[in-house]
């Protein structure tokens, strides 16, 4: 069996998390070279730093300066591995325990007898501190206020601590100075006793000047002997108003007896056993497929989604992002496939327990703010005919067919005035792709950053999500003894204006429309091929799919899909728009999440009406997973919000890895191993990816367990305790 946390180990990663949305995942970490944890941490989308360092002291109270060897990072732990001015060897373990406990595990080993000190300690701002009202209490708290990204303040409580008991503390407020894990820049340097700190808070009274440092420590002596010594250091970042979240539905059980890292171990274990179990001869394939589900565990699902009112989803990572209805639908795509499908439904609870009044639902999910600007486009429909296939639930259906139907209400009374069965784009960023010509086609100021929602864009991506909401409604309805006339209604008005008005017949495209003038307005993007997913294209539209997919000038580059046409006038495979490299440009990039859309779109097409295009879309499938290993190093793994089009170079300049706004293991399991469920049963027909070996075992879908293997052509399939035999291109069926 694979060892999914020693498969993705690897020393150039740093991530730690339990799947709560208190992570230490810094963009640009300075620190990682210095114990404990100096750059950021993120609690609920709000950053946190520093956190605490440590110092190892002789018995004379001298700093002895430490120099790390190396580090080696899993998605449990990180360990750093160095060695003491005096000789002494050290281990230190970091990790994240549930409940936003960041932990500094060490052990330390030595050739003689000694004794040594250990000072765990930070150095916070004292202008948003607010004065510890208590002394000791077996910890050094205090509270502090964070601002997130958009000034949103939240109230953190915070408590500094060793396990054992500290052999002594202090806490004292200092003028600002750099603010770095240097020993010799706090005040303990100087107030260190041959016994220890003063056990003492100093954090200045009336009249004293506001702002500056508050410095806190604690400090264990620690004995190494033949066994050699051990201390863990910890602190607790919780929110300070416990009221602002939900408890989780059922307590974690205990760690068992032993390290906090190997309690890390444990239930980072106990997730990846929640996924079905594949092997394959493509170790691109193989190692992908954990690492997205390291991935979805760490921020915010592993947790379960729904336990917590807010933080349980974040788009990619959580440091940088709030949980956003663009990811949303690909959290439910991968989470389906898990041993506990109520994981999956969670996403949409967690989003429609947040619909306004008026049926709009909030493109971000936040712990203390919803803003009225974030609206983006999400295909919530799909989202829940993904989960319903696999786990069919009358209950769950019954349970979001009303926020459903409000929402879809919203989408056409407030995005379709004109009554076109096509929907409008008013802002660049409610698609999540901005800075592209599509946009200017329309409004040529319409590349602002800020939200202003003056533009008006009938958007083929748009649309398709909207259609895809109708059909969900219409096949769902019934199950929850609700009329499907008006559903049905409203997906033929949208089908037939997709195919007629979007549909641009001489250059055999899909494409957005001007409302001004109701013809398309022929931008070539990556969107236009999203038609392809459903119904709304057929096989009369295929040569435009062929023409232009499988152009190199166009889409078909060595890192496909560009999210722009090679040949737009404002292409840029380096992410830059009018001149300037941005963060987040949708000109010519490759976007993970726009190829899982491509991806499936290609491969309804070869499975509907055109078989040819299944070899095509495995290549494609391959490319795409390939894509996103750093210079296809197997040991570097990653998911980055866009890559170059022609080198593959990631968008590493943003700070943001393992971006979940796409779905890939939905992909490996649906075309690499087969497995397809659809209303009556499950249908097993790989896709041909030239694989020697490839399997998949403990798959949980439509009350089966099954398992699929692959040798060559040769396909097998074991469900219910039956075994079924087949070639690749011929489709095994089994009830369910």
């Amino acid at each position: 069996m694979i060892d999914a946390i020693e498969l993705l180990a690897r020393d150039d990663k740093w991530f730690l998390g339990d799947g709560d949305a208190i992570i230490f995942a810094p963009p640009f970490p300075l620190w990682l070279d210095a114990p404990g944890f100096w750059d950021e941490a993120t609690v609920y989308q709000h950053p946190f730093a520093p956190i605490f360092t440590v110092t190892a002291l002789g018995e004379d109270g001298s700093e002895i300066p430490m120099r790390v060897l190396g580090r080696r990072w899993t998605p449990a732990e990180l360990t750093a591995e160095y060695r003491l001015a005096n000789g002494v060897s050290a281990t230190e373990v970091r990790t994240v325990q549930p409940g936003g406990i960041f932990i500094s595990e060490w052990r330390l080993t030595a050739v003689r007898s000694m004794t040594l000190h250990l000072v765990a300690w930070t150095a916070q701002d004292g202008a948003v501190i607010e004065q510890p009202r208590e002394g000791w209490a077996g910890a050094l708290r205090f509270t502090r206020t964070l601002l997130d990204a958009r000034g949103v303040p939240l109230r953190i409580a915070a408590e500094l601590a060793c396990t054992g008991g500290a052999s002594s503390w202090g806490a004292y407020a200092g003028e600002r100075i750099t603010n770095q894990p240097r020993w010799q820049l706090t005040p303990f340097a100087e107030r260190w006793r041959s016994d220890g700190l003063p056990r003492e808070l100093r954090l200045g009274g009336r009249g004293a000047s506001p702002g500056g440092l508050v410095y806190a420590a604690v400090h264990q002596t620690v004995a190494i002997s033949n066994n050699g010594g051990a201390a863990t250091f910890a602190m607790r970042l919780s929110a300070a108003d416990e009221s602002l979240i939900r408890p989780t539905r059922q307590a974690r059980p205990p760690v068992a007896a032993g390290t906090l890292a190997g309690g890390s171990r444990r239930r980072w274990q106990e997730w990846f056993a929640r996924a079905p179990r594949v092997r394959c001869s493509d170790p691109y394939f193989e190692t992908y497929y954990y690492y997205r589900w390291y991935c979805i565990g760490l921020h915010g699902v592993k947790a379960g989604i729904g336990n917590y009112e807010a933080p349980a989803l974040c788009e990619g990572i959580a440091s940088l992002h709030s949980p956003s209805a663009l990811a949303a639908p690909a959290h439910v795509r991968e989470l389906r496939w898990s041993s506990d499908p109520e994981r999956a439904r969670g996403v949409l609870r967690t989003f429609f327990s947040h619909q306004r009044g008026d049926g709009s639902v909030p493109g971000r999910v936040t712990l203390t703010d919803l803003r009225e600007s974030d609206f983006f486009h999400a295909n919530w429909g799909d989202a829940l005919l993904a989960i319903d296939v696999v786990a069919p639930d009358d209950d769950f259906v019954r349970e979001m067919y009303a926020p459903l139907a409000r929402y879809a209400d919203w989408l056409v009374r407030e995005r379709d005035l004109g009554e076109t069965g096509m929907f409008d784009v008013v802002d660049q960023h409610e698609t999540g792709q901005p800075y592209m010509s599509r946009y200017q086609a329309v409004d040529a100021t319409a590349d602002r950053h800020e939200w202003d929602n003056r533009l008006r864009l009938k958007g083929i991506d748009a649309t398709c999500y909207g259609y895809s909401l109708f059909m969900a409604l219409e096949g769902l309805a019934e199950r929850a003894n609700e009329d499907v006339s008006r559903w049905s209604a409203l997906a033929a008005r949208t089908r037939a204006a997709v195919r007629s008005v979007m549909w641009d017949a001489e250059h055999e495209l899909f494409s957005d429309v001007d409302p001004r003038t109701m013809e398309p307005t022929g931008v070539k993007a990556a969107v236009c091929f999203y038609p392809y997913m459903s119904d709304l294209a057929n096989a009369s539209h295929l040569a435009g799919l062929e023409r232009h997919l499988l152009d190199p000038g166009e889409f078909w580059t060595p890192f496909p899909v560009p999210s722009a046409s090679v040949d737009d006038p404002n292409f840029s495979a380096f992410g830059e728009w009018k001149g300037k490299r941005h963060a987040s440009a949708g000109n010519g990039r490759v976007r993970p999440w726009t190829n899982s859309h491509v991806i499936d779109g290609l491969a309804r097409a070869a499975l509907t009406y055109a078989p040819h295009l299944r070899p095509i879309t495995a290549q494609l499938l391959h490319r795409f997973i390939r894509m996103m290993f750093h210079d296809g190093d197997l040991g570097r793994a990653n998911c980055h919000e866009h890559y170059n089009p022609f080198g593959g170079q990631a968008s590493a300049y943003r700070g943001v890895d393992d971006h979940l706004l796409s779905w890939v293991n939905d992909l490996i399991i649906r075309y690499v191993m087969g497995i397809r469920p659809h209303a009556s049963g499950i249908r097993v027909d790989p896709f041909p990816f030239g694989l020697e070996l490839a399997s998949i075992e403990e798959v949980r879908v439509r009350g089966q367990t099954l398992a699929v293997h692959i040798a060559g052509d040769a396909v097998r399939v074991l469900a219910g305790g039956v075994e079924r035999h087949s070639q690749l291109g011929v489709a095994i069926e089994v009830p369910g």
